[in-house]
């Protein structure tokens, strides 16, 4: 059994609590907050920098005094390359708000993004010989 949700209320209203067969839609018993999502990723009206769900980004510094509790949470979560999917699920936060946020931190230069590591583009082909050879066999 899991226990009770909080949710928010306007002053005056009777506390309720969360039941499972609230909307399914919500999170967590929790609506949307589309201000708080403005406050943190501001208007986003300027040029945004072309990332992608894959797009590894590292910290190349700690968060400064004037960073916003945001910038600073994704500044120590980047000390290892995480990518832009990742950042967004750990702060839980929608990718288009962290793409905003990134884009201030790339302007400072207190990150950097590179593309993901690719191994090898194409397969070796002595091994997908050996592959066409193991199911011929079968």
């Amino acid at each position: 059994m899991t226990p009770p949700q909080r949710q928010r209320r306007t002053p005056g209203q009777a506390p309720t609590v969360a039941s499972d067969s609230a909307d399914p839609s919500s999170k967590g018993g929790e609506t949307p907050n589309p201000e708080r999502l403005f406050v943190i990723g501001g208007d986003g009206g300027g040029e945004r920098a072309e990332l992608d769900l894959v797009t590894l980004i590292v910290a190349r510094a700690d968060p400064p005094v004037s960073a916003t509790p945001e910038q600073a949470a994704l500044l120590r979560l980047c000390a290892a390359p995480l990518s832009v999917a990742e950042l967004s699920a750990y702060l839980s936060l929608p990718f288009s708000v962290v793409t905003v946020l990134l884009t201030d931190l790339l302007a400072t230069e207190l990150v950097q993004a590179r593309a993901p590591i690719v191994r090898q583009k194409v397969a070796d082909r002595t091994l997908l010989e050996a592959v066409m050879h193991g199911l011929q066999k079968l």
